[in-house]
């Protein structure tokens, strides 16, 4: 089984997030990637580099406008007299379907869902490798892979259609789901980060053909709050292939399995072709982001119940942030994942 990544995703460095009105030092850093990668290679995955597969499957999930913005508002911002080192929007319009607006203050605004996805001169780069190592683990299983890991740093699942959010610029399991597509007709998305995965929603939520289903902390005093709740089950074509499933704060491993099973039982009965898993370690007991009690035994539980769908597989890494146990969490959810799966 193969680990995905490049070095270049390394380059993003954000300095800040805000938290409860405060700025606090931010916890997407390299080093998480450098954390999972060890891990990753000790647990026996072979490094690949990605390939550049270009914008087009990126543009294929993300509105051109918005790859536009990510691509060019470090420059612009830059030319702000007193603007901030990163760019960190400071207005949100309350709906979208407005008048676009024309100042780099205003497109931050209209293009971020929150102030925690800090843009700086390296992070259309790193977010962009990112998306490709997500795009190159999916045409691995396209080719024929059982399943291939996707190291993707930055993450990606709270980045929607049009605005990044929560360290996240690029959807990229979707991106990923959205490519494996052109060969299967049917596939599941499930997330289990601790947080919902609200951009992949955005993405599929009207659509029938990609089922996306999330395991998180309820989002009634959790983020991404406003997103995330078990009645949100999708729109028009949509309606019925969105599921989510929040749990109390503190859920702990035999309870959550027993969700998990759940999950699976309905990408079963989606009869999927192929799943992608938003791989989120950030539901630890230990995670500095605390919502669930997940121990390292409970990953290794994950990753067999995850392999029991018995469907190719492309694994994409979303949170997970540094801990002590952050690489043996993830050398805990493979080894229980490539000893359970099969085809």
């Amino acid at each position: 089984m193969k680990v995905i990544y490049s070095d270049r995703q390394s380059r993003h460095k954000p300095q800040s997030f805000f938290a409860s009105g405060s700025s606090l030092p931010n916890p997407e850093v390299p080093e998480r990637a450098e954390r999972l990668l060890a891990a990753a290679l000790e647990a026996g995955l072979e490094r690949e580099a990605p390939d550049d597969d270009g914008i087009d499957p990126i543009a294929a999930v993300h509105s051109d406008r918005y790859l536009h913005y990510l691509q060019n508002i470090y420059t612009r911002w830059s030319r702000i007299e007193g603007g901030s080192p990163e760019v960190i929007p400071g207005i949100h319009p309350d709906r979208r379907d407005g008048v676009y607006p024309a100042s780099a203050v205003g497109h931050a605004g209209w293009h971020h869902a929150d102030t925690a996805a800090p843009i700086g001169e390296h992070t259309w780069e790193s977010a962009y490798w990112s998306a490709q190592t997500a795009i190159h683990a999916a045409r691995r299983v396209l080719q024929g892979d059982a399943a291939c890991y996707a190291l993707a740093r930055p993450p990606g699942h709270h980045a929607a259609r049009e605005f990044a959010a929560g360290f996240c610029y690029l959807g990229n399991a979707a991106i990923a789901a959205q490519l494996l597509r052109s060969r299967f007709e049917r596939v599941a998305v499930l997330d289990v980060d601790v947080h919902h995965g609200n951009g992949t929603q955005d993405i599929f939520y009207e659509r029938n053909d990609v089922l996306t289903v999330s395991i998180h902390a309820d989002p009634v005093r959790f983020y991404p709050f406003f997103w995330g709740h078990a009645e949100e089950t999708g729109a028009g074509n949509g309606a019925g292939f969105n599921r989510n499933f929040p749990l109390k704060r503190g859920t702990a491993d035999d309870d959550y399995l027993q969700t998990l099973a759940s999950a699976i039982e309905s990408i079963r009965r989606f009869s999927a072709g192929a799943l992608v898993v938003a791989l989120g370690l950030d539901a630890y007991e230990g995670d500095p982001l605390k919502g669930l009690a997940i121990t390292t035994g409970g990953f290794q539980r994950i990753g067999e119940a995850v392999a029991e769908a018995r469907l190719p597989t492309v694994l994409v890494q979303e949170g997970g942030y540094l801990s002590d146990e952050l690489g043996s969490n993830l050398s805990a959810c493979m080894h229980g994942f490539r000893s359970s799966h099969r085809l």
